[in-house]
């Protein structure tokens, strides 16, 4: 699967996690811009398991701050 397909699938995801409708670009942050909680972090990151079937594991969270990160990592593990 290519990065421009990973992000696209991505995109739907994170849609009812973005409250505040924040414009979605590779350097905007989840902490940061999107205002996340641990808790909104878990299930997003639950979704993403589940659409692409692999696993994030917490080393691997705690490294994606942006969500350019995110698509690169998961672009990553769906290739492998």
């Amino acid at each position: 699967m290519d990065r421009a397909q990973v992000d696209t699938r991505i995109r739907s995801i994170i849609e009812p996690f973005n409250k505040k409708g924040v414009e979605i670009k590779d350097e905007t942050t989840f902490a940061g811009d999107l205002e996340f909680d641990s808790l909104t972090v878990m299930d997003f990151v639950a979704a993403i398991e589940d659409e692409f079937d692999i696993i994030i594991s917490m080393n691997q969270q705690a490294e994606i701050e942006t969500y350019g990160q995110l698509v690169d990592a998961v672009t990553k593990m769906t290739s492998e």
